[in-house]
This record gives structure tokens, C-alpha cells and sequence, in this order.
């Protein structure tokens, strides 16, 4: 009987977990993680060009990068930047303007080769509308404009679904700097979709954003790839390994290629609180932590991450289905204590006003106050 109620626990956590960490149809999981340098970086580690070795991006360390651009004249950047856009833009400790420049030329080569395909006769008509969809893609990548000016991206990668980083304020005059990580069912196309506005990482950076009056620059950070569909990978924590080691990598880019007054503060929604969890970021790499609609950190209290970082942890608001998920981690299943429980140890935020699971960046709730507040450094 014992037995029994073990794989009935086993059971209803699987499925709790999976409904409640994504939010399409069932999946078979086992997505594959975008992991290593990016594309492009074997042709950039054989250029000779400049008559000096590149640093690797599989092995170099941010600070490094960092070192290695500030010895190189500003033609000599351009030059790196043009004819290896996809490394330079996705270099964590390149110049920020250097990188926003590249990944706009990275997405235009994209573009440019999606169209290509949608016309190559040799390809079948489903690759053809496939090609299609992502150039359209592309192009609104490239046309949509943000409030300011053109859209600006510090991350753009390709493979996979698709990895992608949008900048909201200016990096390089922003006094405080905010991250956002997102959950399940984001990535190239997903990240910025109309009919979610505040539950995709462009909604909730562009709002978090506007509630500072612009005093902090917001990432929505798209950098990982994240559980798909209602599966496996939403109840485990392969995926959120993976993405932890990338986020620890963008955080300690910008602590070399920004100057803010404080390290950022990083806001992690859903499945993203695995990563941010799973990261355990010092005082060094951010401010503070603030998790919504969390299914767990990873651990089974906050004494589990380092004290010097303040973790604050959202209240569900009644309608968030992740309530229902069994706060629990048993052979391999589950993400741990729950993090609005007091005992877990955390700070508690307000969510008045906030609906559903996504809704808590919506203007007018007292969740999305009070991260304009943290965000700002109060």
C-alpha cells in the first residue's frame, strides 16, 4: 500500500507540474537545450584579420572579452562586428551599442536567408512556409518600433526556436538595471506575442519599464530554451540547469560592460524562478531576486541561496493555476518548497489586482508597484 501511494504522489505531481508549467498541449518533452558559443564562433576564432587571436567564446570569460574590445580601436570593432555579427552580438562582455548593432545585421542576414529559402525550388512546400513564417518573423523584428526608436536586441540566436534578448531604456546611462526571465513557451516567436501582453517577456520589461518612468533599463531575456507544451521538461530541472549557467553568463557581461549603480535586479516568472533559483546569484551578479507565479527555486528554503541578495516572493493571486502544483521535489519531479510559504523565508510582495498567471506586470496592480519600487532600488 505504501508502494501505492508513492507512484499515486508520483503521478499527480508529474501532472500538476506539467499543467501547470506550460500552457499548450501535451508534449513528449526531452527539448534540447541551446547550449556553447554561438554560431559562427569556429570562422571567428581562425580570423587572423587584425594580426591578434579572438578571444574564444566557448572558454573566454566576460571580463575578458570585456578586456580584449577595450585595447582594439573603434574601426577595428566595426570591422569584427560586421563580418561576425552573430558572435560579436551574443558576446557577453562586448561593448552593449557594439552588440545592438550586430544583432540587428545578424537578423538581417536571417531575414534575407529565410527569403531565400522560401523560393529555392529544390525545397518542399513545407519548408517553403516555414521560410515564410520566419522571415515575417524577422521583418518584425527589424520594422516594430519601440517607444524612442528602433527595437534594440542584445542576444540573437537562431538555432532552435530561437534566442533573443530586448533591451528597454539605455544600458549605458541606466543608474539601476532589471532582468527578466521567463517561464515555459518562450522563444523567438513567442517572446513578444499580442494576445498575452503582460504573461511574455517583452510585455512584462516594456511595463515594468514604464511603472520606473524610465529610470531602469529593462532585459526581457529570452536567452534560455524553456519547457514546451504541457511535458516532462516542465517538471524537471534539466532545462533550468542549462539556462542558469547562461543567465550567470549575461549577468556577469553586464558587469563588465555597463555601469549601473547596482547590479540588476532580476524578475523571474514561472518556470524562470527554477533558473534564477538554480543560479544562485551573489551580490556580485545581482541586487536582489523577485520570483511570480513560482513553482519552486530548486531548493527547499531561501537559507539554501546566498543571504547577501535579497529573494522576494510574490503572492499568487487566486485565479494563478500554479497554486495547484504539489510544492514538492521526489525523484527527479518537482521544484521544492513552495516560496510564498513564510517558512520558506522569503520576502513577501503584494499581488492585489493581478489575475491569472501572467498577470502580474499588468498597470494598476500592487505586484507591479512594488516591482517598479525594487527596480528602482528602494
Amino acid at each position: 500500500m505504501g508502494k501505492q501511494r508513492i507512484r499515486h504522489a508520483l503521478a499527480a505531481t508529474a501532472l500538476a507540474l506539467v499543467a501547470a508549467l506550460g500552457v499548450g498541449g501535451w508534449a513528449a518533452g526531452g527539448e534540447r537545450a541551446v547550449t556553447g558559443p554561438p554560431p559562427g564562433s569556429t570562422e571567428w576564432v581562425a580570423d587572423t584579420t587584425l594580426g591578434l587571436p579572438l578571444p574564444d567564446p566557448a572558454t573566454a570569460r566576460p571580463a575578458e572579452v570585456a578586456a580584449f574590445f577595450a585595447r582594439l580601436p573603434p574601426a577595428a570593432r566595426e570591422s569584427l562586428a560586421v563580418h561576425h555579427p552573430l558572435v560579436v552580438g551574443n558576446l557577453d562582455g562586448a561593448p552593449v551599442e557594439l552588440r545592438l548593432r550586430a544583432n540587428a545585421r545578424a537578423i538581417a542576414a536571417e531575414r534575407d536567408r529565410a527569403v531565400a529559402r522560401a523560393g529555392d525550388p529544390a525545397l518542399t512546400p513545407q519548408d517553403h512556409a516555414a521560410a515564410r513564417e520566419r522571415a515575417e518573423r524577422y521583418r518584425t523584428l527589424l520594422d516594430g518600433a519601440a517607444p524612442g526608436g528602433p527595437r534594440r536586441f542584445l542576444a540573437f540566436d537562431p538555432r532552435g526556436r530561437g534566442l533573443v534578448a530586448e533591451v528597454f531604456g539605455d544600458l549605458a546611462t541606466a543608474g539601476r538595471v532589471a532582468v527578466v526571465v521567463p517561464g515555459s513557451d518562450i522563444d523567438l516567436r513567442t517572446f513578444d506575442r499580442a494576445g498575452d501582453p503582460y504573461g511574455t517577456p517583452v510585455g512584462m520589461a516594456r511595463a515594468l519599464s514604464d511603472a520606473t518612468g524610465g529610470r531602469t533599463a529593462v532585459i526581457a531575456w529570452a536567452g534560455y530554451t524553456t519547457p514546451l507544451g504541457l511535458g516532462p521538461d516542465a517538471a524537471t530541472e534539466q532545462l533550468a540547469r542549462a539556462g542558469a549557467g547562461r543567465l550567470t553568463r549575461l549577468l556577469d557581461g553586464l558587469a563588465v560592460s555597463t555601469r549601473p549603480d547596482a547590479p540588476p535586479t532580476l524578475f523571474c516568472h514561472s518556470y524562470g524562478s527554477v533558473v534564477c533559483g538554480l543560479a544562485r546569484p551573489g551580490p556580485d551578479r545581482a541586487s536582489g531576486v523577485v520570483v511570480l507565479g513560482s513553482p519552486g527555486l530548486g531548493v527547499g528554503s531561501a537559507t539554501e541561496l546566498d543571504p547577501r541578495v535579497p529573494l522576494w516572493a510574490t503572492a499568487r493571486n487566486d485565479s494563478d493555476w500554479i497554486g495547484r502544483v504539489p510544492f514538492v521535489r521526489l525523484f527527479g519531479l518537482g521544484h521544492g518548497a513552495d516560496p510564498t510559504d513564510p517558512a520558506f523565508g522569503a520576502r513577501p510582495l503584494p499581488s492585489t489586482g493581478s489575475h491569472g498567471h501572467t498577470g502580474y506586470f499588468a498597470p494598476g496592480t500592487a505586484s507591479l508597484t512594488a516591482f517598479a519600487g525594487l527596480a528602482v532600488g528602494r
